[in-house]
């Protein structure tokens, strides 16, 4: 019988700076828990220290840092992280390793440590030799899991990108040594050789994301007198339950961190005259890699170019407050804080009146819902199709005979009031946004 490989075991090390508050730091940490466990690791424990910052070689002081290879089994010195090799008489004397125990969690050691911060490659290699285990930070959990979370090509042309350039400037020499190549690249170390393949490989995928990215651009273009509403928010505040609940599709819905990576669009039920088109986006998380939210371009456009942006906030997560500003501050570095928005506190369901009326003396303009209220839902659609409709105008359309194929896409981007036949044709009394009827009307008029 195949056996399961061991869970990877993790330690979880936060550095707290006099600029954060105790509760920021906890919430911070068990954040990066979360995080962790969608990688698929367990944590095992948690070391936290207070200092000035981050920028110490070796993060931790010696006390913390004892304590840390305590855990991992390290020396808690920072020396080579190459094997002392074993002469044949010592190997004799040792003999063979006892290999009839699994070693249980109870026994292992982890085999990660995880940091809360950004780290220099220095750094981790500084940990590592002093803990003995491999050494992650926090932007490298969160690339990771994109890595392994992304379906579409985009999003594995995106993610594949953001992981080279986290990876190429955090490469080292492998403790066998880096020998001068032979033949092509001849001069060039191992290391520089797997930078320089890193680099083209880079300029490679930028190639293939760019032909991708202009038909994801030729697709919203055609959706551009739509009506379009984006969920944007923290990843794991609810999007896809919710946008699984307005539209009645079949989204990828899960209580992990970055369930979702790709843009889904649905149409909004029950169907609206004209109709309203709904976007799941990518979730914001505190510390997003710059490279990430450069990469999903495409996906944060959904955003950009909505007519209106429901941000959705997890209500029951005491740092919700926190997580609504990263979602804001990551839509103004795309420039999309200028376009309507409403605030939606979700999970209303787990939150007591206490909170609740909390919440509305704090927020008193947001909508309080459960994406798992039906009535709650049907509140909301009412509100989305309310903003469209006040921006809607009405017009009249003459559609001549000769142009009867056009009927579809007048009903399509708009919705007709009244129909008249006359000698020359259709004459339609219509409700939409400007921007489409300016649309038909050349259309109309084209010869």
């Amino acid at each position: 019988m195949e056996t399961k490989p061991p869970i990877p075991l993790a330690v979880l090390v936060g550095i707290q700076t006099p600029d954060v508050t105790d509760v920021a730091h906890e919430a911070s940490l068990e954040e990066l828990g979360r995080l962790v466990k969608t990688l698929g690791y367990e944590v095992i424990a948690t070391v936290s220290q207070k200092r000035d910052g981050t920028g110490a070689g070796l993060l931790l002081g010696a006390g913390k840092l004892a304590e840390l290879a305590a855990i991992t089994g390290g020396t808690g010195v920072v020396g080579s992280m190459a094997q002392a090799p074993k002469s044949k008489a010592r190997q004799r004397f040792e003999g063979p390793a006892d290999t009839q125990d699994a070693p249980t969690n109870a026994t292992r050691k982890p085999e990660f440590v995880i940091v809360d911060h950004e780290l220099s490659p220095s750094q981790i290699r500084n940990l590592e030799r002093a803990t003995g285990a491999e050494v992650l930070d926090r932007t490298g959990v969160i690339v990771e899991i994109f890595h392994r979370h992304a379906n579409t090509r985009e999003a594995r042309l995106q993610v594949e990108m953001a992981r080279l350039k986290y990876v190429a400037p955090r490469m080292r020499e492998s403790s066998a040594g880096g020998g001068r190549q032979q033949g092509p690249g001849a001069g060039e170390s191992a290391l520089a050789l797997d930078r320089r393949k890193i680099r083209d490989r880079i300029s490679e995928l930028k190639d293939q994301l760019e032909a991708v990215q202009r038909d994801s651009d030729q697709r919203r273009a055609a959706r551009r007198d739509q009506l379009r509403v984006a969920l944007v928010g923290y990843t794991n505040a609810g999007k896809s339950s919710l946008m699984r609940a307005l539209t009645g599709s079949e989204v990828l819905v899960e209580d992990k961190l970055f369930a979702t990576l790709d843009t889904t669009v649905r149409i909004m039920q029950p169907e609206t005259k004209p109709r309203i088109l709904v976007s799941d986006t990518v979730g914001f998380i505190k510390q997003l890699p710059h490279d990430l939210v450069a990469s999903f371009r495409s996906t944060l456009a959904e955003a950009l170019e909505a007519s209106l942006l429901l941000f959705v906030v997890d209500a029951s997560d005491p740092t919700h407050e926190a997580q609504l500003e990263v979602s804001r501050s990551v839509l103004r570095e795309i420039g999309a804080d200028a376009v309507p928005s409403r605030l939606i506190l979700n999970k209303m369901d787990r939150v007591d009146e206490a909170g609740r009326a909390a919440l509305m003396d704090k927020h008193p303009d947001a909508i309080l819902l459960s994406a798992h209220a039906p009535e709650d839902v049907s509140a909301l659609r009412e509100i989305i199709v309310a903003f469209f409709e006040a921006m809607m105008t009405e017009d009249e359309l003459i559609l001549p005979y000769a142009k009867q194929g056009l009927i579809g896409e007048v009903y399509e981007s708009a919705r007709v009031l009244s129909e008249e036949h006359t000698e020359t044709g259709r004459v339609l009394k219509v409700r939409a946004l400007p921007a489409a009827i300016a649309r038909l009307q050349r259309s109309l008029a084209a010869r």
